[in-house]
């Protein structure tokens, strides 16, 4: 039984800190006066650089294709 109170305990903790966490980042944003359009642009990044991956995979695909039907 006390195994159980130490794990609900830690997650308990990680819960809290995972809360404060995405409560109190933007927070602190607004209040360095920067807004939430630097997260934006990296979301922006990151799904165009899935695309660019996504793109590369396909083509990569198409060549080891052609190349097994060629042999």
């Amino acid at each position: 039984m006390k195994d159980v109170k130490n794990v609900l305990r830690v997650v308990g903790i990680v819960l809290l800190g995972l809360f404060v966490f995405m409560v109190g980042i933007p927070f602190v944003f607004k209040l360095a006066g920067i807004t939430l359009g630097i997260i934006g642009a990296l979301i922006t990044l990151a799904v165009l650089l899935i695309k660019v991956a996504v793109v590369l995979a396909i083509g990569y695909l198409i060549l080891v294709g052609v190349r097994a039907l060629l042999r």
